[in-house]
């Protein structure tokens, strides 16, 4: 994902799961979240929730590789940015990253 995002010339931290991100002294820097639903010792939910309940506002995109049914609609629940299923399109990803940031072109 870092690779990926870096050849569309994002500047990317990696961190191995929600605790360390929420540890990161570069937190409050970041501009969006990409978060795994499902994720060892904290879910992309409960990451999510953590985010919000220190008052950080940055977009959250959500993914995974599991059935989406259920998942989905908890996403958006959570003000999710975006949703996708793994696997995905690299394009994919960087439409939902655009429109997180608010760089997406106008579509009307």
């Amino acid at each position: 994902m870092g690779r990926l995002l870096r050849a569309f010339g994002l500047a990317v931290e990696l961190y191995p799961g929600a605790a360390q991100l929420l540890a990161s002294p570069s937190l409050g820097g970041i501009a969006c979240v990409i978060a795994d639903v499902q994720m060892p010792g904290m879910n992309g939910f409960a990451l999510s929730a953590a985010l919000r309940a220190r008052g950080l506002r940055m977009p959250v995109i959500f993914m995974t590789a599991f059935d989406r049914q259920g998942y989905e609609a908890r996403a958006q629940a959570a003000g999710a940015a975006c949703f996708i299923g793994k696997p995905f399109e690299d394009t994919e990803i960087i439409r939902c990253i655009e429109r997180a940031l608010g760089l997406a072109g106008d579509t009307r």
